[in-house]
């Protein structure tokens, strides 16, 4: 949750409105106002992706510590007063929506610091399976099993430390999937376990893949449709990110999104960045299958500063978010054009939460992309 705190400055508390065109319909099978709320979080995304290039450009180690959507503006997190180069990043990105800067009182790169010095003292097995990262800069935060063993290792911690008692994010595929194999874009990997495809990507060469998890199959690994029609063998893994590539010339860029026996569609056009506080959907193949739909109001709340360096969101409603099947699915939000912008892939679950891993982490990795 975000604490309070004073506000550093306020910018542009009126924006000037962005329009959006026609809005399209909602994909079939979102909530009441899913699909809204995300077309209505555009131009808070736009104004978050302005400052979020300028961080990216310079890095800012001593002073950034994380961007979030709120309901009517977006918040950025600083340590100390920012330079001058990010006020006038907030200033055009208060062209988009309206932006207030709030005190921080770390860096995220003082907390991935004091995170990875905690992911080498927790060990094997440890009790503790996630280190995750507020975007207020507030601390770390614990995900456990044991409240006590948490407690124990935030002590060694020179930032404060948070603990929640819950369960792991787990892979929602290999060994919990069965058969028949049904529905959308099913891969089949080593005629035994299957999957969901990711996006349709290009490299710089030119070359194309389809983008799932890395826990689905090992390089060299024969991946088929569900009729047994051989799509390509796995090639380039991450396996700490979890997210791999399958070479084939065969490959749309298109995504479905409807039930499991539905062959609705939509264009997927190109990518975004993941920002807390953002809604997203995913369209695994089994959560498909089970619901009949996409699973939507999938609320970002963390990114991970761990190895694995995944994000998390859950399901506002409480429902699954990911089903096993679903791994590799595509994770994304609307585009105010039409179609889906491509934001992740799935690879984790545990109830209403999920765990993905987002396109930038793919495009660093791979040098992978979606055509516009």
């Amino acid at each position: 949750m975000r604490t309070a705190r004073s506000a550093l400055a306020l910018v542009a508390v009126v924006a000037a409105s962005t329009a959006l065109g026609t809005a399209p319909a909602a994909l079939a099978g979102t909530g009441p106002g899913d699909w809204d709320r995300m077309l209505a979080q555009q131009p808070l995304i736009a104004a978050a992706d302005v400052i979020k290039a300028e961080v990216d450009r310079v890095g800012y180690p001593d002073g950034f510590a994380g961007i979030a959507l709120e309901d009517d503006h977006v918040a950025l997190w600083w340590k100390g007063a920012p330079p001058a180069a990010v006020t006038e990043a907030v200033a055009k990105a208060a062209a988009e929506a309206p932006v207030r800067v709030e005190r921080a009182a770390h860096s995220e790169a003082e907390l991935r610091a004091a995170a990875k010095n905690l992911e080498a003292r927790r060990g094997p097995g440890s009790a503790v399976h996630s280190i995750k990262v507020p975007a207020d800069g507030s601390g770390l935060v614990l995900g456990t099993r044991s409240d006590a063993v948490a407690r124990s290792l935030a002590t060694t911690a020179d930032v404060p430390v948070r603990t929640v008692v819950e369960e792991p994010l787990v892979p929602v595929s290999r060994q919990n999937d069965s058969p028949p194999w049904k529905g959308g874009a099913t891969i089949v990997l080593n005629n035994s376990a299957a999957c969901t495809s990711g996006f349709s990507v290009r490299n710089g060469d030119n070359a194309r893949f389809l983008l799932t998890a890395a826990h689905c199959g090992q390089s060299g690994v024969r991946v088929t449709d569900p009729t047994g029609e051989h799509i390509g063998n796995v090639g380039a893994r991450h396996g700490d990110h979890d997210i791999m590539l399958i070479p084939t010339g065969n490959v749309v860029n298109r995504q479905y999104v409807g039930g499991g026996d539905s062959n609705s569609t939509e264009v997927v056009r190109g990518w975004g960045d993941v920002h807390v506080g953002e809604y997203l959907c995913q369209s695994g193949v089994t959560s498909a299958r089970e619901t009949g739909s996409q699973v939507c109001n999938i609320k970002v709340l963390f990114f991970y500063a761990d190895r694995e360096d995944l994000v998390e969101g859950e399901q506002m409603n409480g429902r699954p978010a990911a089903r096993p099947g679903d791994s590799g699915g595509p994770v994304y939000g609307p585009s105010s054009d039409g179609g889906v912008i491509a934001k992740g892939t799935v690879t984790r679950t545990a109830g209403a939460r999920i765990g993905f891993q987002d396109f930038r982490t793919a495009s660093r990795d791979f040098g992978v992309y979606i055509p516009l």
